[in-house]
């Protein structure tokens, strides 16, 4: 589905990334995990195409979109949950959820999927005039990844879902994951919580200063000394 062969992303003179190659199959979870600075989100924002790569091929379904804008990524099927969630505070529950389904002309089916997470995340559906700035953390990215599929992604890219929630919504969080892959959603997930991804993902990278050290099943990872010594905790 995705194919992402040998990038060189820069900030300026900073290298971000370095010949940086991935592959995500469809249907799978793919986790990316590393430390702060490792070029986790950078990835993420070179796939959305709010950055553009100085070298290297970015493939989806076949088609190459490394110099494609982010409008054009989203209708092809690419939406992103940021991290830090960036919703728009001022604007309600509702509004934030209409502005995710934006490209889209289908108002029928559009409903649908409004109540498609409605079902799937009903705190939302209880404060749907709220303005979302009053919402809770957990509520707060629940409302991302729900305006994040209101655009109907094949592929989901989510960027530190569960940072900065309380253990039990770190644990709803990645029920919802699971959750909206069964359903059919192809998804690539960055996440500092190692441990939770691994659990979760069919494969993962291992990213360090930009550049993939590792690659492995999400099982084999989670039983590999140098990442438990890393990321899990010894």
């Amino acid at each position: 589905m995705l194919e992402i062969k040998g990038i060189d992303v820069y900030y300026g003179a900073i290298h971000a990334l370095k010949g940086v190659s991935i592959e995500v199959k469809e249907g799978e979870i793919v986790a990316i995990i590393g430390s702060n600075g490792a070029g986790k989100s950078t990835l993420l924002r070179t796939i959305s195409g709010l950055l553009h790569p100085r070298n290297g091929s970015i493939t989806f379904r076949g088609e190459p979109i490394q110099n494609t804008h982010a409008h054009l990524i989203l209708r092809k099927g690419i939406s992103q949950s940021p991290e830090g969630r960036k919703i728009f505070t001022n604007m309600s529950v509702l509004e934030n959820l209409q502005l995710g389904a934006y490209v889209r002309r289908d108002r029928d089916e559009v409903e649908k999927d409004m109540d498609m997470v409605m079902r799937r995340f009903p705190r939302l559906r209880e404060r749907l005039r709220q303005s979302a700035g009053t919402l809770s953390g957990g509520e707060q990215q629940m409302l991302a990844i729900g305006r994040a599929l209101m655009s109907r992604p094949s592929l989901l890219l989510l960027d530190e879902p569960s940072l900065g929630l309380a253990p039990n919504l770190v644990q709803e969080i990645f029920r919802i994951t699971l959750d909206v892959n069964l359903a059919g959603v192809t998804v690539l997930l960055v996440e500092q919580n190692a441990h939770k991804a691994l659990e979760i993902a069919k494969r993962a990278y291992v990213l360090e200063t930009g550049q993939v050290v590792l690659s492995d099943t999400g099982k084999s990872l989670l039983n590999n000394p140098k990442v438990k010594e890393a990321y899990l905790g010894g």
